[in-house]
């Protein structure tokens, strides 16, 4: 009988979560290869032929040498991306696009490999616009939500749905004038606020729900972890010591809208934000396909690592 192979790990060096996973799976005496692509060429390397049984070949790092053919599992995180400072601009930018299309391909094409999450996936599923339309299909309830770059579309829609909070649409790093990087804050947003910068680009604007709580549901496989999450805040994530947490249960027909929104973008994995009202309705509010989830399993005492490693090793069903 052929034995399991690695589980692959895709992530930048600094990732605690990763970190837990992965000693939980060295504990299981499953292997696992862990590698960022900004590694890449310096100390990693891969050799990949193509046959008719699929992707063959081996990923190398510094201190494992991984069969391609035999990964049970690759655990996409957050990998740095492809960087070559040592070439100039145009040779860079050649080499990143070979890095991507070489590599990336071969990772996003191995046999059998059970992938937690599909970079290709992760991608589609990140299009807020994209997940707002496959909540509603799956049957979640959305606030009023418009996206536009037009300022007069903007100012009527905050007239008529007022009071409405802006989000960005993306999350890059962005940097204040001090260099310092930050986030761009989900923040209320009135109608003599709009003006023609809106104009500029692309904009979100949804009615604020008029809420009791938040509510973090994490699925990884077919376990579904809810977290009720408690404070005074706009957006819960700008001041984590002013959260309590609460494992609670779902309520009806929410598990089943997880689901059906997970298969919608052949996830396996996801983070799921839900605002609850004052008259305990649960609106959805995004899915991260690469969201964070183990800062809560020490506030909850919620088996989470035990669950992902569980789904790597695949011992659970998807």
């Amino acid at each position: 009988m052929t034995e399991p192979g690695p589980v692959l790990v895709v992530t930048n060096l600094d990732d605690p979560t990763t970190d837990l996973v992965i000693d939980e799976l060295h504990g299981r005496g499953v292997p696992a290869v862990r590698f960022d692509s900004g590694d890449f060429p310096a100390t990693l390397s891969f050799a990949a032929s193509i046959t008719s049984e699929g992707i063959t070949g081996t990923l190398t790092t510094p201190t494992r040498t991984a069969d391609l053919a035999a990964v049970r599992s690759l655990y996409y995180r957050r990998p740095s991306g492809f960087t070559f400072p040592h070439l100039d601009q145009q040779t860079a930018r050649f080499a990143v696009t070979q890095a991507r299309y070489g590599l990336g391909g071969v990772l996003a094409s191995l046999p059998s490999c059970l992938y937690v999450n599909h970079p290709h996936r992760i991608g589609d599923a990140e299009f807020k616009p994209s997940g707002l339309a496959a909540a509603v299909a799956a049957g979640f309830r959305i606030p009023p939500t418009l996206v536009t770059s037009s300022p007069d579309a903007a100012r009527t829609f905050v007239k008529r749905h007022g009071p409405v909070i802006y989000k960005p649409l993306s999350a890059p790093l962005y940097r204040d004038a001090d260099g310092i990087s930050c986030t761009v804050e989900v923040a209320d947003v009135a109608a003599d606020e709009i003006d023609d910068a809106v104009a500029g680009t692309a904009h979100l604007f949804q009615q604020t729900v008029d809420k009791a709580a938040d509510a973090r549901v994490t699925v990884i496989g077919d376990q579904v972890f809810t977290v009720r999450i408690d404070s005074d805040l706009l957006d819960w994530r700008t001041d984590y010591d002013l959260l309590t947490y609460t494992p609670v249960q779902p309520p009806p027909g929410i598990t089943k809208a997880l689901h059906a929104y997970l298969a919608h973008f052949r996830l396996v994995f996801g983070a799921f934000d839900f605002a609850i009202d004052r008259e305990g309705q649960w609106w959805f509010l995004e899915c991260n396909p690469s969201g964070q989830w183990a800062w809560l399993e020490p506030e909850t005492g919620l088996p989470m690592v035990a669950a992902m490693a569980d789904l790597l090793e695949r011992k659970t069903t998807t």
